[in-house]
């Protein structure tokens, strides 16, 4: 298999978001409830991050686990040739015709011994091939947890804790949601003016994450007007961190009323710039973890 270039990878993630936004479908709000809430995961059941969530979270698997080729053939016992290589087989390991997704690892390198002394550390970027457990033959048990019937929900008591503890000025009223960075606060129509309590709670994390913005707090570019290019690329940021934090949480990331006002502007930006996802993930991610760390210990390692 030829490996794609870093660029083509990233290209071709870009262009797949950008298809299903011109379809009208945004995709990150697709297969968040699901096993483990959504979320993927590694082998050792710790949760992808930020770019890398997102983009395997557009794969629509349901089982959450996520291996390379080499660690699915060690666990679901495939063995190696006399040159070392693993023989592939029909029972075991990644059946043969499926495709792998690609994710990203962002490490820091050393200068070389023989390096000026002056040369500093660089960040290097490097793409891997995973695949889903669903792909994969003979995995252990564990691998395939059993899922639950989905109850519909009235009010989430730890939904309504986390926001709480965020400390964030939260208004209710009127027949609109925003956060006004002048002002510091966030403005949302009452609780019951919702379709149900996950259209309420998609949408306030949603303006928590614009909040994690401020100067005093993550210090990102918010105020922008809207249309504007920075303006899209926020956007971007409080749906995808919403996403985010809705997978953490256990809900099931429902669309805003407006949702389909900010479309066109996603697709121009990411249409400008392939790299404003990858940008937009990593926004959301610290949006994430600063709202986390403002949970109590036992809360924040629930979610």
């Amino acid at each position: 298999m030829k490996r794609k270039s870093r660029m083509d990878i990233e290209q071709a993630i870009t262009d797949k978001v950008i298809a299903s936004l011109e379809a009208g479908v945004a995709p990150w709000r697709k297969s968040w409830r699901s096993i483990d809430g959504g979320l993927a995961l590694r082998e050792n059941g710790e949760a992808y991050q930020g770019f890398n969530q997102f983009i395997l979270s557009m794969a629509g698997r349901s089982n959450p686990y996520w291996l390379t080729f080499n660690r699915a053939a060690e666990l679901s016992g495939c063995e190696r040739n006399s040159k070392g290589k693993w023989v592939w087989d029909d029972n075991k390991g990644v059946r043969k015709g499926e495709t792998c997704e690609y994710i990203c690892y962002w490490g820091k390198a050393k200068p070389k011994k023989n390096a000026d002394p002056d040369e500093k550390p660089y960040m290097f970027q490097k793409w891997y091939q995973v695949f889903n457990a669903e792909q994969i033959d003979n995995l252990p048990e564990k691998f395939f947890p059993a899922t639950e019937a989905i109850i519909p929900i009235e009010r989430d008591k730890a939904v309504e804790e986390y926001i709480r503890e965020t400390g964030a000025d939260i208004r209710y009223g009127g027949g609109r949601a925003f956060y006004i960075p002048s002002k510091d606060y966030i403005q949302l129509p009452a609780i019951d003016d919702f379709d149900d309590y996950v259209a309420y709670a998609g949408t306030a994390l949603h303006e928590l994450v614009h909040w994690t913005g401020a100067e005093n707090r993550l210090d990102r570019n918010i105020k922008n007007g809207f249309g504007s290019k920075d303006y899209a690329q926020e956007e971007l940021c409080a749906e995808m961190g919403a996403s985010f934090l809705c997978g953490h949480l256990g809900l099931e990331a429902e669309p805003r009323e407006d949702h389909a006002s900010y479309i066109q502007g996603w697709i121009e930006k990411l249409s400008n710039d392939k790299t404003a996802l990858r940008k937009a993930c990593g926004s959301a991610q610290r949006a994430v973890g600063f709202l986390d760390g403002l949970q109590p210990q036992a809360l924040s390692e629930a979610a």
